[in-house]
């Protein structure tokens, strides 16, 4: 029975490249990929790149390129179902199709099972006795008994072993409890506790299991302020979201995502029960898939301050291609005794101006486009000449980012209102940017086209364009579909019309996971292709391709396939003369025969 596409996916999201790729290359942040020597071949300059945002390596060197599973094919030289059972074992997932790895079940099983006993530790230590010291805390924070409760909060002794002991007289082993990240081998053979002397957040997965623990050292006391577990086979905080195991089940038409878990437990405390954060980690392209399985409107609501003003930019860039209506909840500045803004947080403002006041942030929210304007203008100094042109400068450049022309006037009609000038002027510096984009663009085409031919077509030869024309555009239906797969509803394209077998079965493979609601990317196609055919297709579809006039060039692509098409249905000059001779030898032959 084939493995279930369905688990696949899973496997795939589970399986984060970076991590994989990083258990056996060393690699270095450049930019917006990773990059390391290629372990596929020798060299001493740096040419493998890892791209977490798509799920994908590429060797510039050798040319090799693929996903998760294509890298621990070639990596372990293994098939592709050994492949996805040497991933399920790391990630502790069951294969359907075997029934899985008895070890690594057991394994999964029994972090999980060592993660929920020490739960119970920590909140039974919180009321002890020792456990004093984390209760006045958690009082001075204003979280009541009860969501202290809910959210499971607890207390980890300052000793150096006391959940190990604890743990190790239930039955688990020392080993299980360092697999768990509950625990931390020593330089002298010795164990000793991972958490010491905090207050204890257990970490809950959407299936309601404790998967690992954040936590927060109490005030007065040296070490690291914020501590999670480390990465384990169920605690991967670049998947991970805190709370999303309450929020998924909110009534509201919106999720809420903060900096903080006492945050989070604070506004779900005063009745915000949609409150999610991240594990301490910035967010990642994988927060953001997860995110949009739950809802579709998310409020980014970070620390007022200039780093949290900064870490909300970052996190728009991040999900400017997420499946998501995007709004920033800005908190009022508030100003000290001394006249000088303070820091305020979304649970400094709950405490102080109560839920009531939040609501009302809530729903004044801006979009992100707003909210750009917005802080475009805040840094602005429009009393000059010289601020309102670098306003308007900053401003074209915003505006004219936007693919809808609705968003861009009524953007554009805010920018110029605020810079004293009018919509028409604004809006023709707008237009004058874009075509400058597309100049630049169009050059960039240019000068790959003015390349030979030759050097678009695959290595292997067994894979050759027999219509480099036809070839070309099939490659950019491709980019396309999987930088936008919305694009298909404009590929009005059958794949036998491809000039090319592989980039017309990509295709087809493609669509028919769009047109099943499945996630349209390259990395679960490992099965259905050899290497060297996956290592093209991410050659093909890593090549530049501007989306700002997605549309046109889905359209001109199509134009070409079937342009070509149609010219090899044509019979050829040869053809017909072929036909004639045929015609008249037959015509011959009945001659003779009469």
């Amino acid at each position: 029975m084939p493995i279930p596409e369905q688990f696949i996916d899973e496997l795939v999201a589970r399986s984060d490249i970076a991590d994989v790729v990083g258990e056996y290359v060393s690699l270095t942040a450049k930019g917006a990929n990773m990059w390391g020597l290629c372990p596929f071949h020798t060299e001493k300059t740096p040419s493998f790149s890892v791209s977490r945002d798509r799920q994908i390596y590429k060797c510039f060197g050798c040319g090799k390129g693929g996903g998760v599973i294509n890298f621990v094919m070639e990596m372990e030289h293994l098939s592709y179902p050994d492949a996805i059972r040497h991933l399920a074992k790391r990630v502790g997932l069951e294969v359907p199709e075997t029934g899985g790895s008895d070890e690594g079940r057991r394994k999964y099983r029994r972090v999980l099972e060592a993660n929920k006993e020490a739960a119970r530790f920590y909140y039974s230590y919180l009321g002890s006795p020792g456990g004093a010291g984390v209760r006045e805390y958690i009082a001075q924070r204003q979280i009541s008994p009860k969501f202290a409760t809910r959210f499971g909060l607890g207390a980890a002794p300052g000793e150096w072993d006391a959940l190990t002991k604890a743990l190790t007289a239930n039955g688990f082993s020392k080993m299980e409890l360092i697999d768990a990240g509950l625990a931390v081998a020593g330089k002298n053979g010795g164990v000793y506790d991972k958490f010491r002397s905090r207050l204890m957040l257990p970490v809950i997965d959407v299936r309601g299991d404790v998967v690992g623990f954040t936590s927060r050292i109490l005030p007065g006391l040296e070490g690291a302020k914020y501590l999670n577990s480390p990465d384990t086979v169920c605690f991967k905080k670049s998947q991970l979201i805190y709370a999303l195991n309450f929020a998924k089940a909110t009534k509201r038409p919106n999720l809420i995502l903060v900096e903080g878990n006492i945050d989070v437990i604070t506004l779900h405390q005063a009745g915000f029960d949609n409150v999610v954060a991240t594990m301490g980690t910035a967010l990642t392209a994988d927060h953001a898939r997860i995110l949009s399985r739950y809802t579709r409107e998310l409020v980014l609501c970070y620390d007022n301050d200039e780093a949290g003003k900064k870490s909300t930019e970052r996190v728009l860039g991040i999900l400017k291609d997420a499946a998501l209506t995007v709004r920033v909840l800005q908190l009022p500045n508030a100003v000290g005794e001394d006249g000088k803004p303070l820091k305020q947080d979304p649970d400094d403002f709950v405490k102080k101006f109560g839920p009531a006041a939040f609501e009302r942030c809530l729903n004044g929210s801006a979009g992100q486009n707003d909210y750009k304007l917005d802080v475009l203008l805040q840094r602005s100094d429009l009393s000059t000449d010289e601020g309102r042109m670098a306003f308007l400068r900053s401003a074209v450049e915003t505006v004219g980012r936007l693919q809808s022309p609705i968003e861009r006037e009524i953007y554009g009609n805010k920018a110029a209102q605020a810079a004293g000038i009018s919509g028409s002027a604004f809006a023709q510096e707008v237009e004058r940017w874009r075509k400058g984009q597309a100049r630049q663009a169009r050059k960039k085409e240019e000068r790959r086209g003015l390349a030979p031919a030759v050097s678009r077509q695959p290595k292997a030869r067994e894979l050759r364009y027999s219509n480099i024309r036809s070839g070309l555009a099939e490659e950019g239906v491709l980019r396309l579909v999987l930088k936008d797969p919305a694009l298909f509803s404009l590929a009005e394209v059958a794949p036998e019309q491809f000039s090319s077998q592989l980039l017309g079965k990509a295709f087809r493979l493609l669509k028919d996971r769009h047109d099943r609601n499945l996630g349209v990317q390259l990395p679960p196609l490992a099965g259905d292709f050899t290497a060297e055919e996956m290592s093209h297709l991410v050659e093909a579809t890593e090549q530049p391709e501007s989306m700002a006039y997605a549309s046109r060039a889905m359209k001109d692509y199509i134009e070409t396939i079937q342009s070509e098409y149609r010219k090899r249905q044509e019979p050829t000059g040869s053809d017909v003369l072929l036909e004639l001779r045929k015609k008249k030898r037959e015509k011959t032959t009945m001659e003779d025969g009469a």
